[in-house]
């Protein structure tokens, strides 16, 4: 923001030296990029933060000035007199995107004359480098850098209807800007049109149908706001950047909308001429009161919060008269707190530590002591957080990148794969702006189909190597509230089935060892579709649904234009972080020699291996050190029997006491097939 010293002496009464006013105003936040003459003034270049749009203007920057420097802010008070008939009963403006535009202000002066402005606001112009025009325009350009609200005037004869019609642009409708290039809109933008087509593209640009010229006569001036959102897509989407879509993209302050439209008519009629018209038509849709985040109509700055935060004690009748000197109203005060409103045009005033800021850049950051203590506690990590560590570090580990996708995904893409639960729809709000969303109306219920979305990307690019996990949120809907958050993980690997199961088993195994892992059937109401039957299962960690995975079916394949094969998993990553270790203990190592033995057991087809694992090791007890199955597993109805088969499987024995002997062997090995048989009806085969 450049602004010009004879100008912001009109306001406020400067320091005598440039350099003590440039030091005071970077110490406080508006940083000096230069400063350099024009002419008998001096243009002064600040940095303004996106958080500070009311340093936009010479009034914002004299009242911060005023602040620091103890003296007194002289804001002119434009009274124009409306002379005319009323406004009313000669235009009309029509809102019909409140949410892109939630105030329009219109007022009509009739009789200008056209012609050059005079030296002193050319001379001001020119110090903050903007071009001059006509008295008119310039008159609007200088009262945007004067307050920091845009303006526009139109040439009311050039409005077809004679009205203003405040809408969303139609899809390809074409607008000819005030550059003279045309430009097809989207149908995202809001635009401001006559009766018959955009005079205006909302907040970035006017049009060059109705511009003001030397013919004119009549001119509608438009004071309005526009939702900083939709302004910075237009502006970006039609590489149409102006100082208009600059102020709107970061907020205007709404109480400074008609302010600047009486100012700009007092000018107008002093330059140009005219009579302005009776009344103002005034279409306002904003919110009559702020909310904050405590939820009342003030914010409440606690004493003794100043020193936790500052290291320094700053005496409470100073504190007051900063945050009053800075617009604050103050409601309340006592020797516990005070509590006070901000100004309009600080909206990003909301919390206490953004007052606690505010008084401590006006009382001075250079009289904090470089060696003050902060009452600062050590802080640690939440559990979720430590896992989520340890996962990304052993995916890593196995060659896994992470990925991040949209939460809000095209419905083709949730109905894929639901192992949690059906989709959530999402309104088209949450699309505005972005061209990827316009086409996605729910919320995922799964982040399988987004990966594998990933790897159809990838293998398109011929990248050989498509390893991705994601840690994000599903949306599972529930009646009548709002959705369900579940934070899961998920996989996608051009592995097969094993290399899968390898790797939630090895992720299991280095966050919770000492958690009970087994297999459970395949389950989800759409796993048939996109996971292959035979070769896919879900995992449970004690005894609580983990996981689901699988390598990816023919059909899955090919709804997904998948060139190779691959495997997925999803697991819940609640479910993990409840059963993690994270405090790990270690016991001794046997220094005796195991002992193994091979079994092999005749029991049911239907029998799953984690049921014979699990009876295995219970009734081998603390002498069981491993059981391994051993991928021997035969089938012969003459020799077994119908719906029989033969596993076989390895038992390693060890003791910390001693070597173990045959008959203790022997022993432990009896008890394991007599629990094999009664439980699961399975027979030793010789």
């Amino acid at each position: 923001m450049i602004v010009s010293t004879d100008w912001l002496a009109d306001y406020v009464e400067l320091p005598k030296s440039i350099e003590d006013l440039t030091e005071r105003l970077t110490l406080a936040g508006l940083n000096l990029e230069e400063f350099h003459a024009v002419g008998d003034d001096t243009a002064i270049d600040l940095e303004v933060t996106s958080n500070r749009p009311d340093c936009l203007g010479h009034i914002g920057v004299a009242r911060e000035i005023a602040v620091l420097f103890g003296a007194k802010l002289k804001k002119p008070q434009p009274q124009p007199a409306g002379r005319g008939r009323s406004t009313e009963t000669q235009t009309s403006v029509t809102v019909s995107c409140p949410d892109l535009c939630p105030r329009y202000t219109a007022r009509l002066i009739k009789g200008v004359k056209i012609g050059p402005s005079p030296a002193w606001l050319q001379d001001r112009l020119k110090t903050l480098g903007v071009a001059t025009i006509n008295n008119v325009v310039d008159v609007t350009n200088y009262v945007m850098m004067e307050i920091g609200q845009p303006l526009h005037a139109f040439d009311f004869a050039k409005l077809q209807g004679g009205k203003i019609i405040v809408r969303k642009a139609v899809a390809d409708e074409p607008f000819m800007a005030i550059n003279h290039k045309e430009y097809k809109l989207t149908g995202d933008e809001v635009v401001i049109a006559d009766a018959n087509r955009p005079v205006a593209l909302g907040g970035v640009m006017g049009g060059a149908d109705t511009e003001v010229s030397d013919a004119t006569v009549d001119v509608l001036i438009e004071a309005a706001d526009f939702a900083p959102l939709a302004i910075r897509a237009a502006a970006r989407r039609h590489a149409l950047h102006s100082p208009s879509s600059y102020r709107f993209e970061r907020g205007v302050d709404p109480e400074s909308i008609d302010w600047a439209s009486r100012r700009c008519c007092e000018l107008i009629l002093e330059l140009a001429g005219g009579e302005l018209q009776e009344g103002v038509i005034d279409v306002n849709h904003q919110p009559n009161e702020r909310t904050f985040d405590e939820g009342r109509d003030h914010i409440k700055l606690r004493w003794p919060s100043i020193e936790r935060l500052l290291g320094i004690a700053i005496p409470a009748d100073d504190v007051r008269k900063i945050l009053t000197d800075l617009g604050c109203t103050e409601t309340h005060n006592c020797d516990k707190c005070v509590k006070v409103v901000p100004p309009t045009w600080r909206a990003d005033l909301s919390r206490e530590c953004d007052l606690i800021e505010e008084v401590a850049r006006i009382y001075g950051y250079d009289k904090i002591p470089a060696a003050t203590t902060l009452p600062i506690f050590p802080s640690a990590k939440r559990r979720e957080d430590v896992v989520l560590d340890q996962v990304r570090a052993v995916l890593i580990g196995a060659g896994f990148d992470e990925a991040y996708t949209l939460s809000a995904v095209e419905p083709e893409l949730a109905d894929a794969f639901a192992p949690w639960s059906g989709a959530v729809g999402v309104s088209g709000s949450l699309s505005t702006g972005m061209a990827v969303l316009r086409r996605a109306n729910v919320l995922r219920q799964s982040v399988v189909p987004s990966l594998l979305a990933c790897r159809r990307t990838n293998e398109t690019l011929s990248n050989p190597v498509v390893e991705l996990f994601e840690i994000a949120k599903v949306y599972l809907p529930r009646e009548g509230q709002l959705p369900a958050e579940k934070r899961v993980l998920a996989l996608s690997s051009g592995g097969g089935y094993l290399e899968m199961k390898g790797v939630i088993e090895g992720l299991v195994a280095a966050i919770a060892p000492a958690a009970e892992l087994t297999v459970a059937p395949a389950r989800g109401p759409d796993e048939g579709a996109l996971l292959d039957g035979g070769r896919s299962a879900g995992y449970l960690l004690g005894g609580i649904p983990l996981c689901l995975f699988g390598e990816v079916s023919k059909a899955g394949r090919e709804r997904f234009d998948l060139r190779g094969a691959s495997s997925v998993a999803e697991l819940d990553l609640g479910v993990l972080v409840a059963a993690a270790e994270l405090v790990r203990t270690t016991k001794p190592l046997s220094n005796y020699p195991p002992v193994s033995r091979d079994l092999n057991i005749v029991v049911d087809e239907v029998t799953p291996w984690a049921a014979i694992e699990t009876a295995a090791r219970k009734a081998g007890g603390e002498l069981v050190e491993q059981i391994a199955f051993t991928d021997d597993t035969f089938r012969d109805a003459k020799q077994l029997g119908e719906g029989k088969k033969s596993v076989v499987f390895r038992v390693q024995l060890r003791s910390t006491a001693g070597t173990l002997t045959s008959d203790q062997a022997d022993a432990v090995m009896g008890r394991i097939v007599a629990a094999l048989e009664g439980e699961l009806g399975g027979k030793l085969r010789a």
